[in-house]
C-alpha cells in the first residue's frame, strides 16, 4: 500500500496533556514500523526534533495530571496551531493524538477543516458535542439511548436529593479521563465537590450514580469491537486506575452472555451515530446489577498509550496496533476525498 507523509500532533494544554504524549509515544513508532514517514509536532512548542522526541516521548503518565499553574504556563507560551502550517503543509493525514481541551472540543479540527486537510476521528462538529456531556446525554436520549438523570449545577442539595438521589457523581462538564470527578454519597459533600469540578470547567453536571460493572465498546469504520469490562480496586475508573499500571483490570473480551455482548454493542454504535461521529470512537457504560445499561459518555479521540482501550478491543478483534492506527489514517483520507 501506498506510503503516507503523517503528521502527529499532541501534547496540547489540556489536563490530559500527559496522556497525549503517552499516545503519541505509541502511534508514532507503529507507523513508522510500517514504512511511513512521520512528523511529531507538540502543540506546545511545535516540531520536534529527534534528541526532543525521544525525550518527550520516554516520560510516560504520572498519577496526577499536569497542575492548573504548569499548564496557564504552557498556554502563555504555546504556538498556535497556524504557526505549524508550514510543517503541516505537505503531509497527507494528520494524527490527532490530542486528548481533551481544544484538541477533542472541535477547535484544532476547525481549523483543519478549514485548510482541508484530512485528519483523524471526528469533524469539529461532532468533537464538540462529544465533549459537551449535557449536550451529549440529550443526544443519546433521543437516539434512544438510555443515560442516567441529570442536572447541571448551580442546584441546591435538596434538589438533587429530590431528583436523583444518592450517591451521584459531580464533574466537569467538558473533561475527560475523569479529571475534577467526585462520587458524593450526601448532601454535606456536594458543595465541595461541585468547587473541585470548577477548578476544570465552567460548567458543572452532577448525575445519578449507576452501580454496577464498567463496561466499553470501541467503534471502528462502523462496526462495534469486542465489549470490554473494567475492574479497579478503587471502584471507579478515575485518572490513576486509567494510566497507573496495576490500578486496574481491563478484560477482553468481557465475560458477557451473547445476547448481553450484542445488546450493549447494539447501543454504542446507537450513541456513536447519536453524536455523528466519525471513524472510530470509544462508547462507555455501566450495566447495572438488574443487567440494563446506561451510558456514561462517549469519547471523540480515545486514548492511543499502551494501555488504552481501543486498541485492546481492537487486537481481540484481530487487528494488530500498528495496522490499527494505518488503517484509521487511510480512513481519514478517504474522508476528506469523499468531502
Amino acid at each position: 500500500m501506498a506510503r503516507m507523509k503523517i503528521a502527529v500532533l499532541f501534547g496540547g494544554t489540556s489536563q490530559e496533556r500527559d496522556v497525549s504524549i503517552a499516545s503519541a509515544a505509541q502511534i508514532i513508532p507503529a507507523l513508522r514500523g510500517l514504512g511511513h514517514e512521520v512528523i511529531s509536532i507538540d502543540t506546545v512548542t511545535g516540531r520536534l526534533t529527534s534528541e526532543a522526541e525521544k525525550k518527550m516521548l520516554t516520560s510516560g503518565v504520572g498519577p496526577e495530571p499536569p497542575s492548573t499553574i504548569a499548564l496557564a504556563n504552557m498556554r502563555e507560551s504555546a504556538l498556535a496551531l497556524t504557526s505549524n502550517a508550514s510543517d503541516i503543509r505537505d503531509v497527507d493525514v494528520v494524527f490527532l493524538a490530542l486528548h481533551g481541551g481544544a484538541g477533542e472540543d472541535g477547535r484544532v479540527q476547525a481549523v483543519l477543516d478549514l485548510a482541508g486537510m484530512a485528519y483523524t476521528g471526528s469533524n469539529h462538529i461532532a468533537s464538540a458535542t462529544a465533549m459537551d456531556k449535557d449536550l451529549s446525554k440529550r443526544l443519546f436520549r433521543a437516539g434512544g439511548v438510555p443515560t442516567a438523570d441529570w442536572l447541571m449545577a448551580p442546584v441546591l442539595a435538596h434538589d438533587v436529593g429530590e431528583a436523583l438521589g444518592w450517591p451521584v457523581v459531580v464533574k466537569p462538564n467538558k473533561q475527560g479521563s475523569t479529571v475534577g470527578l467526585s462520587i458524593v454519597r450526601e448532601a454535606a459533600a456536594l458543595a465541595e465537590a461541585v468547587q473541585l469540578a470548577e477548578r476544570y470547567d465552567d460548567e458543572v453536571m452532577v448525575e445519578r450514580f449507576i452501580p454496577g460493572r464498567e463496561l466499553t465498546v470501541g467503534i471502528l469504520e462502523g462496526e462495534a469491537l469486542p465489549v470490554g469490562e473494567i475492574i479497579t480496586k478503587a471502584g471507579i475508573f478515575d485518572y490513576q486506575s486509567k494510566y497507573q499500571q496495576g490500578a486496574a483490570r481491563e478484560i477482553f473480551p468481557a465475560d458477557l452472555s451473547e445476547e448481553a455482548a450484542s445488546e450493549v454493542q447494539r447501543l454504542a454504535l446507537r450513541a456513536h451515530d447519536a453524536l455523528k461521529l466519525g471513524v472510530y470512537s470509544r462508547i462507555d457504560f455501566r450495566m447495572d446489577p438488574a443487567g440494563r445499561f446506561w451510558c456514561l459518555e462517549a469519547n471523540s479521540l480515545p486514548g492511543m498509550t499502551s494501555g488504552s482501550l481501543l486498541p485492546q478491543a481492537a487486537k481481540v478483534a484481530g487487528i494488530e496496533f500498528p495496522k490499527l492506527v494505518e488503517r484509521i489514517c487511510r480512513a481519514a483520507l478517504l474522508n476528506k476525498r469523499e468531502r
